[in-house]
């Protein structure tokens, strides 16, 4: 990653782009902007960027195929402009290889903490993959099965450590009740549903300071969850 990262924004909307030229520059970021879908892959390919800010409303091709075309060859993370309060549609972009997603009208402290979670994301995607993840006082090792909540161990079920080790591998981005489902119990069902609850219930008594204000394991209300680092 280069010392100014380097941000490609996708949208068509003459405003938001303004608004995202400023917010971005102020914080030394290089900005590209592309204003439809084809422009964007073409951009993306050419100069690789680090993060991607990609709006679902294109002209040509809607943000959800343009994210499903990217994930074929990239792994740059995405972040997704929805101008709609539509779960099916942030998930679709999720479940298409979204990293996170934003609602219009956002704030601009909201946009760079996404883009700051992305660069991290990012850093971790192109090098090594990290072993041991750090979220409050919590640490788990992924490679010793090994999970300590301020120093001490923390006892989990062979089910439990692969419902937490997906999300923290994974810390910072959504991930989509369905992507969950499918990778610890291999399929995704509506009737599995109730135990992706009861697992992250189970996982929060055992991890939060306090469960029933959860500051590790956050719920995207309608969409999945996501691990805090």
């Amino acid at each position: 990653m280069s010392a100014h990262p380097q941000i490609l924004v996708i949208d068509d909307e003459l405003q938001i782009l303004r608004a995202l030229r400023t917010i971005l520059g102020q914080q030394q970021y290089t900005v590209h902007v592309a204003h439809t879908g084809e422009e964007g892959l073409a951009l993306a390919a050419a100069i690789q960027p680090d993060v991607i800010i990609l709006d679902l409303g294109l002209p040509d091709i809607n943000g959800i195929e343009v994210c499903s075309r990217l994930r074929t060859w990239s792994e740059v993370p995405v972040i997704i402009l929805s101008a709609h309060e539509n779960d099916q549609e942030k998930v679709a972009a999720l479940d298409a290889g979204a990293d996170d997603y934003l609602t219009k009208p956002f704030s601009a402290d909201e946009l760079m903490a996404r883009i700051r979670v992305a660069l991290r994301h990012r850093a971790r995607t192109s090098g090594a993959k990290a072993a041991v993840i750090q979220a409050g006082n919590v640490v788990i090792d992924l490679a010793a099965h090994l999970v300590t909540r301020a120093g001490a161990p923390v006892k989990l079920t062979a089910t439990e450590f692969k419902l937490l080790a997906y999300l923290a591998s994974n810390a910072g981005r959504v991930l989509t009740h369905q992507s969950i489902l499918t990778h610890v119990w291999g399929y995704a069902e509506d009737s599995q549903m109730e135990y992706l609850r009861v697992y992250i219930r189970q996982l929060r008594q055992k991890l939060e300071e306090n469960p029933r204000n959860p500051q590790l394991i956050l719920t995207e209300s309608g969409i999945g969850y996501r691990l805090m680092t």
